[in-house]
């Protein structure tokens, strides 16, 4: 009988110590998993002006980023990149939610900001901070920078911000940093780990 209780302890402590070197997902972006030092929820509204926060999204991977409908470059192709993911997610599509926020409000009315979204992928929802208080906030919280680049008139100018997402899981755990220009493919794979 000992010797029975001696292999069932030893069958359970493989099993314990196989269960903790379980391997991490192999990520392409940077893994921040368990990192404090970013934001782990937000409080905007959308352009509807509902108050949106992570919680409304439980059970799909969030992918929040951060630009403006004016942007030249950097927005419009992580947009678009996002859409071919969506598009190659096929049916786990419905699994992901990307969300916006203005770092120019001062332009981005909601009607604007709704129709830039939305023209990259229907399921987009853009987030507009109502004051620079709150902008402000959710910058500082994700260590966003945003500052305005004067162009040749007062109205004329550019936003310079972080190109960068952050991409939360399921349970709303912020997991990723996804640098700007990596193509479809890192999403791709990335999000598929977040949802399968």
């Amino acid at each position: 009988m000992r010797h029975i209780v001696l292999r069932l302890l030893a069958l359970f402590a493989c099993a314990v110590a196989l269960c903790a070197c379980e391997k991490a997902p192999d990520f392409k972006n940077l893994d921040i998993t368990g990192n404090k030092q970013f934001g782990s929820d937000f409080a905007l509204p959308d352009t509807a002006g509902k108050t949106r926060t992570l919680a409304d999204f439980k059970g799909k991977a969030v992918v929040l980023f951060f630009g403006y409908t004016h942007c030249p470059d950097v927005c419009p192709t992580t947009l678009a990149e996002l859409s071919q993911a969506m598009q190659q997610l096929g049916d786990k599509a419905k699994d992901v939610q990307v969300l916006m926020v203005t770092v120019d409000p001062a332009r981005d009315t909601s009607a604007l900001l709704g129709q830039y979204v939305t023209a990259f992928n229907p399921t987009y929802i853009g987030l507009r901070p109502a004051n620079d208080a709150e902008l402000q906030k959710v910058a500082k919280d994700f260590r966003v920078y945003y500052a305005k680049a004067a162009g040749k008139t007062p109205g004329d100018y550019t936003m310079d911000h972080t190109a960068a997402s952050y991409v939360f899981d399921k349970d709303g755990k912020l997991r990723l940093f996804a640098r700007d220009g990596q193509g479809v493919e890192p999403w791709v794979h990335d999000l598929k780990l977040l949802i399968d």
